[in-house]
């Protein structure tokens, strides 16, 4: 119980770390945010007389960036050295069956890997107004135990064509999952209206669709370019993807899209 809540504590410090480590990027002088945007939109305008004052405060949060920088680059990461489509594993190895030291190595896995590779793809999408939460992914992969384990015990070790249909209800689950608890949050706007999750599904459908051409990859060795190929299945397939998780049993009518798109996909 107290490894469970040291691990929960260091999960969000890091989160937390992060959020600040973005807000000081953005305050930064030389920083193209929309601050400095309007800074320059209204240099016509007298000066402000905390004009002064401002610019110190770019620099010196400018000068705090550096040294985390520095010190950053001192202290060992727990992360890929590559991200790609290989950094993608099969859904067996997230969940796997087992013993609570084995789950609990299979959860630090997953959360860092879903970490780097939504944010892999939110820069695919041009999104960088977007933060990340390991915690809420450690939520989600404790929700995949506790409410669709029937779902992650149907996926044999060596998933063959026959296993699709299971594997893509496992898919859907994760998905579900990832929207209730919500790990990626967008700093200039949310969601207009509760169910209205569209740019959720753009940002996290790919990495659960990666997810799951892991999991039937033949050779059991993702392609580096199956994440990007799975960024553009699911823009393609975006609209019925948002459709279905609007629907009262969005796990139900996510299967066959997901089974339609791990059957298609190389």
């Amino acid at each position: 119980m107290l490894r469970q809540i040291s691990r929960d504590v260091r999960v969000n410090l890091k989160d937390r770390l992060r959020d600040v480590r973005d807000i000081i990027r953005q305050s930064r002088h030389d920083s193209d945010s929309d601050a400095n945007l309007v800074r320059e939109a209204t240099s016509h305008l007298p000066p402000f007389p905390g004009k002064g004052i401002e610019g110190l405060l770019g620099h010196a949060a400018s000068a705090v960036d550096e040294a985390l920088s520095i010190a950053e680059s001192f202290v060992p990461h727990d992360r890929p050295t590559k991200i790609d489509g290989t950094t993608v594993k099969g859904l067996g190895i997230y969940f796997p069956a087992g013993n609570e030291e084995r789950r609990s190595s299979a959860e630090r896995v997953f959360r860092r890997d879903m970490y780097y590779l939504t944010r892999t793809v939110l820069a695919a999408l041009k999104i960088d107004n977007a933060r990340i939460h390991e915690a809420d992914f450690a939520a989600v992969h404790a929700a995949m135990q506790k409410r669709h384990a029937g779902l992650l015990a149907a996926i044999p070790a060596r998933p063959g064509p026959a296993a699709l249909p299971a594997v893509a209800a496992a898919c859907a689950a994760l998905l579900v999952e990832c929207l209730n608890h919500r790990p990626v949050r967008f700093v200039e706007a949310e969601p207009d209206a509760i169910g209205d999750r569209a740019l959720d599904i753009a940002c996290l459908a790919p990495v659960v669709l990666a997810c799951g051409l892991a999991t039937t990859a033949s050779d059991g060795a993702p392609e580096p370019d199956m994440l990007e190929t799975a960024v553009l299945a699911a823009g393609i397939r975006h609209d019925r993807i948002v459709k279905a998780c609007a629907k009262a049993s969005p796990v139900d009518e996510l299967t066959p899209v997901f089974a339609t798109l791990l059957a298609h996909l190389p």
